[in-house]
């Protein structure tokens, strides 16, 4: 008799839920109606790379809640990455990104901060939050465990994962009895 063993049917599920929350990042309200979201899903050995580049951060920096993530990561079955062309400005000079007109915005080029590219405009960082919102929600609607976390978004900046973006933000996917991301010490 045909038979699908239960980690083989949830591996699939997770990857299907994975590519539903991809739908759910690239269809959420955009700003003016421009998408400048980037997103993929990442599993296997490229996952891993994520994790030993947190624990590399986790390191370099003293953190340990890098190596807390890191093994949020390892333990999860896929990482779907959201991030954003944010050094592009909206064009409403408003100033939020620190700086009097969006021209001067551009005018100053983009650099690299410690995690991320600046500067962001607000409205794309907007853009962003409100995609992993409806990524997010496609999860739970899955019941799919997952939390966003930004120190994987850090570790995928600097494997250059998402080269486009300036601004990722990571959500680990886990399919087990219990959820991996809430039950879990808090440094």
């Amino acid at each position: 008799m045909p038979m699908i063993e239960a980690k083989e049917g949830e591996m699939e599920a997770l990857l299907q839920a994975s590519k539903l929350m991809l739908a759910s990042a690239r269809t959420a309200p955009k700003s003016g109606g421009i998408d400048d979201i980037v997103a993929s899903i990442v599993y296997g050995v490229e996952k891993d790379a994520l994790a030993d580049e947190m624990e590399k951060l986790a390191e370099e920096r003293g953190i340990e809640t890098f190596k807390r993530d890191a093994k949020n990561v390892r333990d999860s079955g896929a990482i779907v990455l959201i991030g954003v062309r944010g050094a592009k400005p909206f064009g409403l000079n408003c100033g939020a990104c620190g700086y009097e007109s969006c021209e001067r915005f551009k005018s100053e080029g983009v650099r690299l901060g410690r995690d991320f590219l600046g500067p962001t405009c607000i409205f794309k960082a907007l853009d962003l939050g409100i995609a992993l919102g409806s990524a997010v929600k496609t999860a739970s609607l899955l019941n799919v465990d997952n939390r966003i976390m930004y120190r994987v978004g850090a570790a995928a900046t600097r494997l250059n994962v998402l080269p486009n973006a300036s601004v990722i933000i990571g959500i680990p996917l886990s399919l087990k009895g219990k959820n991996i991301y809430f039950d879990r010490p808090t440094k």
